[in-house]
């Protein structure tokens, strides 16, 4: 018999979290797959889309990873030829993220997709927005609480 007392699935945040990122997710791989890229590599370019070149610190900064993750992420995109990585001459320990032209024409390409996945969630637009908002702020609450818990 199941102890009552314990926590149960359909109950944890994290669950619905994780059931929900999964989802949108797998939607985006047959998109993403027609575009040469996996869906880390998409978030990478959709930055510098945006911002057309970053440090490799500060893209990690944009998408909250660590330069063990991001670096194979980057070779294999510069691989692709959709990005080009290039020392900054004012600092050597700097690494600059650019576009090549390839990178920026699959931009193009990549216009529709935000539409479809915002289609399939179902929400009207102003949900959707307070949706982002709240992950947000769940996202730097949850930060700021494992800075001042370390271990946790």
């Amino acid at each position: 018999m199941a102890d009552t007392a314990a926590p149960r699935l359909d109950d944890q945040v994290c669950f619905a979290l994780y059931a929900a990122s999964r989802a949108v997710t797998s939607l985006y791989r047959p998109m993403l797959d027609e575009l040469g890229l996996t869906y880390p590599q998409y978030l990478v370019m959709l930055a510098l889309w945006e911002h057309g070149e970053l440090s490799v610190k500060d893209l990690g900064q944009a998408l909250s990873l660590d330069s063990g993750t991001l670096s194979p992420l980057l070779k294999r995109l510069e691989k692709l030829e959709l990005v080009r990585r290039e020392r900054r001459a004012d600092d050597e320990r700097s690494v600059c993220i650019r576009l090549t032209s390839k990178g920026d024409e699959l931009r193009v390409k990549a216009v529709p997709l935000p539409g479809v996945i915002g289609d399939a969630m179902g929400l009207p637009v102003r949900e959707l927005e307070e949706l982002r908002v709240t992950l947000r702020g769940l996202t730097e609450s949850v930060n700021a609480y494992r800075a001042s818990h370390p271990g946790v």
